[in-house]
């Protein structure tokens, strides 16, 4: 036989005897059976031929995915300080036979390269040896968002909004292409991205993950995007996409974000439920290999105010019926356990059955379509509820098969392991750094410009507030007072207001109002009373800033750029290209009369959809 066209497992054994079918099978040197799929079957044949060897309990393991640590030496075992609930990915697969992870904070590429490959081994051991799958959410962007993991190592980016305000599909597509490389790199295989929810609501606190508010920008984007990612096919150089939030989480009513209990649903007061589809008709389109609903309850939009994981209308019937979606759909984190975070408890995210035990929200998410459970590893319920009748094995196979497929079609029965040795060329590739800096500086949108004084020329004075003085120091001279600058650089972030609550995790996400207020507001209009300001404000959300804007002398929208970014476009060594790729309303006021599920539609906005002007003419655009 070949070898060379055999999986790598293939040589944990020694002898290797063909018995027909689809499958080599040996005894190793434990007297434990060991079992290879044969790459030369299609795939179709091997997911079918590996299902039906897989016990119910490595089934319902299969069908949940939760985090893991990374220790900084890259081990794969708990830590002797660690908790003991702290989540280990070999504790999982041994415990509850789960070969799914997704990845948090890490320490740096080398150490996920070894834990990764080491955990590969891990799974190898196992009965039938699956290999595991290990996802993220963005680390490719220069931001303090919560849901865009540190980019240590990683090439930085602008945030997606940036890409919004570029609507440069080329640009996406080459992002997408230098992170698949970095992925790849290190074993990631699932992107826990796009994200291509619309900004319809400006107090929505994940904005910064969103292409902005226009539902077709966010379709031209996301087909680039996946491309990039993907593939035209899945294969072994490519990285899944699993596209969020079905049916588009935007129109979180008053902002508030269904991670938490406070959260009031979402809502359609413009009846405008279909819009917020538009992007996802396009991920279909470029085919994206899973989808993950919202957390968020379509109120009054289906039968039952249920959650959209919970909600077999929007599942079954518009996603996998109308849409006649057949590829992977998991929740979004933690539907059905809460969390416990010392003296308080974060309910799980079961709004409108709450009232249901564990064990039923895991039967409902099921009948309602659903193929994998995202943040929890309770796989004994699919267990019991089977054999408690009250759900089929065939049921369980079927979402089984989606996520085995998958696996086969990344090739990662195939070829498991990635190679170290390659991570300083991928990791130190010049152009990727370059390209993101680049990103960085050309998203960045020009709002304002009295004189034309930007760009800045020369060595002139500076005063400035948030900024890096080692970095500023190599564009002009630094002075320790307004009174003494030609000009002051402040760069500030769109503001927000922590919501009351006990849930420390909350305070991550920016809720609240969008403007300066009191003592804050005050020092900003000072200091542009004092000297000619430069305003750079970080548009995590749409600020509201009016004040601020007639009395800056310039004013720059960033979506995530470092401060050398930012003073290459002050002092002309970049353009600023972006146009809003949402609205900045005039008031809190207009805010608050805005329908949450509608584009475009802020009363007299202090700046338009679309807006940004250039340096070389002073025009909108």
């Amino acid at each position: 036989m070949d070898t060379s066209i055999n999986p790598i497992t293939l040589q944990k054994s020694g002898q290797v005897k063909t018995e027909g079918g689809f499958t080599f099978r040996d005894l190793n040197k434990n007297g434990k059976l060991d079992v290879y799929e044969d790459p030369r079957q299609p795939i179709e044949a091997r997911v079918e031929d590996l299902l039906r060897q897989m016990t119910l309990e490595e089934k319902a393991g299969t069908m949940f995915i939760h985090g893991s640590e990374v220790n900084e030496d890259g081990s794969i075992e708990a830590r002797a300080d660690a908790h003991p609930h702290a989540l280990i990915a070999s504790r999982q697969i041994s415990t509850h036979k789960m070969n799914h992870f997704n990845l948090w904070n890490i320490p740096g590429a080398a150490a996920v390269a070894r834990w990764y490959n080491q955990l590969q081994r891990f799974a190898e051991e196992t009965r039938l040896g699956i290999p595991v799958t290990i996802a993220s959410d963005p680390r490719n962007h220069f931001t303090r968002n919560i849901f865009a993991m540190a980019a240590q190592d990683f090439s930085q980016w602008c945030e997606t909004p940036g890409f919004g305000a570029l609507d440069d599909p080329e640009l996406v597509r080459q992002f997408a292409a230098i992170a698949r490389r970095e992925y790849l790199a290190v074993g990631i295989r699932v992107a826990l991205h796009p994200q291509i929810d619309l900004a319809t609501e400006p107090r929505w606190p994940r904005i910064s993950g969103t292409f902005g508010e226009d539902a077709h920008v966010s379709a031209r984007l996301v087909k680039a995007y996946i491309d990039g990612f993907q593939g035209q096919t899945i294969g072994p150089e490519s990285v899944a996409c699993m596209t969020k939030h079905f049916p588009g989480g935007g129109p979180q009513n008053e902002g508030l974000d269904a991670h938490f209990e406070f959260q009031k649903g979402q809502v359609y007061p413009g009846n405008n439920f279909d819009y917020h589809l538009i992007p996802f008709e396009a991920a279909f389109e470029a085919q994206t290999a899973a989808i993950m609903p919202y957390y968020g309850v379509p109120m009054d939009q289906t039968a039952e105010n249920v959650g959209m994981a919970y909600n077999k209308a929007i599942i079954t019937g518009l996603l996998r019926e109308k849409y006649q979606y057949e590829g992977i759909v998991c929740t979004d984190w933690g539907l059905v356990t809460d969390v416990e975070m010392g003296d308080i408890t974060w309910p799980a995210r079961a709004w409108g059955v709450e009232h249901l035990s564990q064990s039923e929200r895991v039967l409902k998410i099921i009948e309602a379509g659903v193929d994998q459970f995202g943040g929890e590893h309770c796989p004994h319920y699919v267990v019991e509820l089977v054999r408690a009748g009250k759900i089929s094995e065939a049921r369980v196979d079927q979402s089984v098969r989606r996520l085995l497929r998958l696996k086969f079609q990344l090739g990662l029965f195939d070829h498991p392991f990635v190679d170290e040795s390659q991570l300083p060329q991928v990791f130190g590739d010049p152009n990727s750094i370059a390209a993101g800096i680049i990103s960085q500086q050309r998203a960045m949108t020009l709002l304002k410009n009295d004189e034309q004084i930007l760009p800045l020329k020369g060595q002139p004075k500076i005063y400035i507030k948030n900024i890096d003085p080692a970095v500023a120091a190599q564009y002009a001279r630094l002075v320790d007072t307004p009174e003494q600058a030609d000009f002051a650089i402040l760069r500030l972030e769109t503001p927000w207001v922590p919501v009351e609550t006990k849930n420390r995790f909350a305070y991550g996400f920016h809720h609240g109002d969008l403007d300066f207020k009191g003592e804050t507001r005050a020092e900003i209009l000072s200091l542009a009373q004092k000297v000619p300001t430069i305003v750079v404000i970080y548009l995590d959300r749409p600020a509201v800033i009016p004040e601020i804007s007639l009395a800056a002398k310039a004013l720059l929208g960033d979506f995530g750029a470092s401060d050398s970014a930012v003073l290459n476009v002050i002092f002309g060594k970049a353009q600023p290209e972006g146009r809003l790729p949402f609205e900045l309303p005039a008031s809190m006021e207009a805010v608050y009369q805005q329908k949450a599920d509608l584009p475009h539609d802020s009363e007299n906005p202090l700046y338009e959809y679309g807006f940004g002007l250039r340096y070389s003419r002073q025009d909108e655009l």
